[in-house]
C-alpha cells in the first residue's frame, strides 16, 4: 500500500510538471508579431524578400506596396519552368520556380501613404495600415492552411476609398498568359509549355465577394472581402476550371469558415512540440524559423525552392535546390521539433534525380551509384547542365556543374538520415534505402585503399576549390553514409552480406587533417589542397551536419573542434551560421558565448525573420530552432544529454523533442537544476541517457508505475513499443 501510495505521489507531481511545460512558457506563440513601420523595399525581388511571409506549404504570398497599389505576389512549389538544359541557347531560358503573378490592388488618390504592418506568428495573419488625411485603410490577409485560398478584407476608417482589383504577372516571352473577367471575378493563367521537358501551367481566380464589381467604394465601417483561389496543373488536370469552382462557392461566411480550419492547423502544429526558455528575443526568433518552414514546406513533392517566397522571374541562383547545403539547411531543426509533415518535402527531388545521378558516375568518375551537380529541379530536372549563365571551364563534367565537388550526393542524405534515426519508420527507411545505397556504392568505388586506410582524392572543399585530397567535410559525410546504411541493412534486413565492407570503409577511412594555426592546433579543410577559407566555415561541417564528432569523440577531438571553432569564429556568416551554432553545441563550445552569439545572430533580421544582408533566403529559417533544440536535448550518437548547451542557471522546459532512437522527449529545469523527465518511446528500442542529476540516483517510473531505480554517469533503459518512462531524482 505504502508503495502504491509513494507511486502515485511520484506519477503526480511528475504529470504537474511536465503538463506545466507550456503553461510556464515565458510567452506563447500567440504573443508574438512581427512589425513593419515603413513599406518593404526589397519586394518583389530576385532573392529573398523583406515582405510579411504567408503560405500553407503549397502555395505562398508576400506583397508589396508603391504608389497607390497594394500588391500580393503569389507563388506555388510546383510551379516551375521546366526546361531540358541540352538545348539550352540564351541567357534566359533556363530552369527556376516562377511567379504564379499577383494580386495587384489600386488605392485612389493613396499615394505612398504612412505605412504599417503587423503580422502574427501564431497563424500568419497579416494586418496592414495605411494612413492618409485623416483617415486609414486597413487590409487582412492570410493563406488558408487548409486550402489554395488567400483572402483579403478590406475596411475603412474615416473616409470611403475607390478600389480596382487586377491580376497580373511578369511579363515573359516564353509564359503563355491568358486572363478574363466576368463582374466581380478575374481569372489568370500562366503557363510555360513551350520548348519544355514538363509543361506546368498555374491558375489564379479572384472574386469580390462583397462587390458586383472588380472595381469598387469601400465605405466607412464596411468590410469588403476578395477571395483568390490558386491551383496548378500537378494537383489538378483542369486548374482554371477548379480554380473558378473554387471561387464561384466563395460567399459571405467563407472566410469566417475558411479562418476556423485555419486556426484549428495552427494551434496543431504548435502543439507537435513546445520550447520554453526564458530569453524572448530567442523565443521569438524559435517560433519564427517553425512559422516559416510550416508556410513553405508541407508538398511531399515539391519542396521549396532557395528563397520559399517567388516573386520574380528571374530567381538568382536559378532558386534551384542547390546541393552544397543551401537546399538541405532550412529543414535540419524539423525532425528535433517533430514537424516531420514539413521535413518530409526535402527528400522527393534527390531521389526524383537518381537516373541522372548514375548517368554521371558512369559518365564522370567511372562508378557505380550516383554522383550530383551543385544544383537540381524537381522531377528529375537538371537545372545547372550547359547552364548559359556559366561559361565552360573546369567546373563543368560531361556537361554537369559540379565545381569539382564529390559530396552533393551524400550531403543530400543527412536530412533522410536525421528523420530515420528520429522516428526509426520503417517505410520511411524503404523509402530513402535505393538512394542511400547508390550512395554507399559510389562511395564504395570511390574511394581508393592505400597503405591501409581509405582516402578521397580530386573531391573539391570548396566550389572551384581544386582537386582536394580527403576534404575534411566529405570525410565526415562518408562515415555518416556507412553509419546510416549499417543501421538501414540491419533494421530493414537487407544487404547484410555488404555489412563487413562498410566497417571495413569507417575502421580505415582516413582521419580527418589536421593542422597548427595561430599557435593552436585545428582541423585542416583538407589534407593536400586548401587549407584554411578565410570566409566560409566548411572546415566544421563534418562536426555537424555530418554528425561525425561527439561529446564521445575523445578528447583529441574535442580540443581540435573546440580550437577550431575559436579560430574560425562564424558564428555570424551569411554561409555558414546554419550549421556553426550546432557544431560548437555539438562538441560542449562554451555555452554562453553560443548563447550570446546566437541572440545577436537572431536581432539580425529583417521583421520577416530572413537574415539581414543575405540574400540565401529560406536556408536559415530555423538556425535558431536548431540551436535551441540541440542546447535542450542533445542526441547524436544515441546518448540523450538535457540542457547541456545551456548557460548555466537557465531556468527552461521542453516538451516532445524527438531524438535519435524514436524518443519523444519532455524535461523541466528550474535554476539550472533538472526537475523532471519524460520519455516516450516509439520503437521499442533501448535508450542511453547521461544522468540529469549527477551523482544521484533516479527513480523509473514505467507508465505510472514504479519499475525501480538506476544511478551512474550515465545509464541504458530497455523500453517497449509506446511506453512512457519518468525519472525523477531519488
Amino acid at each position: 500500500m505504502k508503495q502504491t501510495i509513494l507511486t502515485l505521489f511520484l506519477l503526480s507531481n511528475c504529470l504537474t510538471g511536465i503538463s506545466q511545460t507550456r503553461k510556464a512558457m515565458v510567452r506563447p506563440v500567440s504573443s508574438f508579431h512581427n512589425t513593419w513601420s515603413k513599406p518593404m523595399v526589397s519586394t518583389p525581388s530576385r532573392n529573398k524578400v523583406d515582405a510579411p511571409l504567408m503560405g500553407n506549404g503549397d502555395l505562398t504570398m508576400s506583397l508589396g506596396y508603391k504608389g497607390e497599389v497594394l500588391s500580393y505576389y503569389l507563388s506555388k512549389n510546383d510551379f516551375w519552368r521546366l526546361v531540358s538544359p541540352e538545348t539550352l541557347a540564351r541567357k534566359d531560358d533556363v530552369s527556376g520556380p516562377r511567379p504564379a503573378g499577383s494580386a495587384d490592388i489600386r488605392i485612389e488618390g493613396l499615394v505612398n501613404a504612412d505605412f504599417t504592418a503587423t503580422q502574427q506568428l501564431a497563424n500568419g495573419v497579416t494586418i496592414c495600415n495605411f494612413a492618409s488625411d485623416g483617415g486609414k485603410l486597413v487590409f487582412k490577409s492570410w493563406v488558408s492552411a487548409v486550402d489554395n485560398l488567400a483572402f483579403v478584407e478590406i475596411t475603412a476608417v474615416g473616409h470611403a476609398r475607390r478600389i480596382s482589383v487586377s491580376l497580373n504577372a511578369p511579363h515573359n516571352q516564353q509564359a503563355r498568359l491568358k486572363k478574363g473577367a466576368e463582374a466581380n471575378t478575374l481569372w489568370m493563367t500562366r503557363a510555360f509549355a513551350d520548348s519544355v521537358d514538363m509543361a506546368t501551367e498555374v491558375a489564379v481566380a479572384l472574386k469580390v465577394i462583397d462587390s458586383g464589381d472588380s472595381t469598387f467604394t469601400v465605405e466607412p465601417g464596411k468590410k469588403v472581402t476578395i477571395s483568390i483561389a490558386v491551383e496548378s496543373n500537378f494537383k489538378r488536370q483542369k486548374p482554371l476550371q477548379f480554380a473558378l469552382t473554387q471561387i464561384k462557392k466563395a460567399g459571405k461566411t467563407t472566410a469566417g469558415l475558411q479562418m476556423a480550419k485555419h486556426d484549428v492547423w495552427w494551434q496543431t502544429y504548435w502543439g507537435k512540440s513546445s520550447v520554453s526558455i526564458e530569453d524572448t528575443i530567442l523565443m521569438k526568433a524559435y517560433y519564427q524559423g517553425l512559422y516559416t518552414m510550416a508556410a513553405c514546406s508541407r508538398d511531399p513533392r515539391f519542396p521549396p525552392g532557395l528563397f520559399g517566397w517567388v516573386t520574380s522571374d528571374d530567381p538568382q541562383w536559378a532558386g534551384d535546390y542547390h546541393l552544397n547545403y543551401n537546399h538541405q539547411a532550412p529543414f535540419y531543426s524539423l525532425y528535433s521539433a517533430n514537424r516531420l509533415e514539413q521535413g518530409i518535402p526535402h527528400d522527393a527531388p534527390l531521389i526524383d534525380f537518381m537516373q541522372r545521378g548514375q548517368w554521371y558516375a558512369k559518365n564522370v568518375t567511372g562508378t557505380r551509384g550516383i554522383l550530383y551537380p551543385v544544383g537540381i529541379g524537381p522531377l528529375g530536372i537538371e537545372v545547372t547542365r550547359n547552364h548559359p549563365r556559366y561559361p565552360k571551364t573546369n567546373n563543368e563534367e560531361q556537361g554537369g556543374l559540379f565545381f569539382g565537388q564529390r559530396s552533393n550526393a551524400a550531403y543530400g542524405l543527412l536530412n533522410m538520415a536525421q528523420y530515420w534515426r528520429c522516428t526509426y519508420d520503417e517505410r520511411y527507411g524503404r523509402k530513402i534505402y535505393p538512394y542511400a545505397l547508390a550512395v554507399a556504392d559510389f562511395w564504395e568505388d570511390y574511394l581508393r585503399f592505400e597503405e591501409g586506410r581509405y582516402v578521397i582524392y580530386n573531391d573539391a572543399i570548396h566550389e572551384g576549390s581544386g582537386a582536394d585530397m580527403n576534404p575534411i567535410l566529405t570525410l565526415g559525410l562518408v562515415r555518416n553514409t556507412f553509419n546510416l546504411m549499417l543501421d538501414l541493412s540491419s533494421a530493414l534486413k537487407v544487404d547484410q552480406d555488404r555489412q563487413a565492407k562498410w566497417r571495413d570503409i569507417l575502421d580505415k577511412l582516413s582521419a580527418f587533417p589536421v593542422q597548427e594555426r595561430n599557435g593552436i592546433r585545428v582541423f585542416r579543410y583538407t589534407e593536400k589542397g586548401v587549407d584554411w577559407w578565410e570566409n566560409n566555415g566548411l572546415g566544421i561541417q563534418h562536426i555537424y551536419p555530418a554528425n561525425a564528432i561527439t561529446l564521445d569523440s575523445g578528447d583529441e577531438l574535442l580540443i581540435l573542434s573546440r580550437n577550431t571553432i575559436s579560430d574560425m569564429k562564424r558564428f555570424q556568416d551569411a554561409n555558414t551560421s546554419s550549421s556553426f551554432f550546432m557544431a560548437a553545441i555539438r562538441v560542449g563550445y562554451d555555452p554562453g558565448i553560443v548563447f550570446s552569439e546566437l541572440r545577436k545572430y537572431a536581432l539580425h533580421t529583417y521583421p520577416n525573420g530572413f537574415q539581414l544582408n543575405n540574400p540565401h533566403g529560406i536556408e536559415n529559417s530555423c538556425t535558431v530552432a536548431n540551436a535551441l533544440n540541440e542546447m535542450l536535448c542533445m542526441s547524436v550518437g544515441n546518448v540523450i544529454r538535457l540542457f547541456r548547451g545551456l548557460p548555466e542557471g537557465q531556468t527552461a522546459a521542453f516538451e516532445d523533442l524527438r531524438a535519435w532512437g524514436a524518443f519523444l522527449i519532455s524535461a523541466r529545469q528550474v535554476n539550472g537544476r533538472v526537475a523532471e523527465v519524460r520519455i516516450k518511446s516509439e520503437r521499442g528500442k533501448v535508450c542511453t541517457i547521461v544522468n540529469p542529476w549527477p551523482g544521484r540516483t533516479v527513480r523509473v517510473l514505467r507508465n505510472g508505475r514504479l519499475a525501480g531505480s538506476v544511478s551512474g554517469e550515465r545509464f541504458t533503459l530497455p523500453t517497449q513499443v509506446g511506453e512512457r518512462i519518468d525519472l525523477l531524482a531519488d
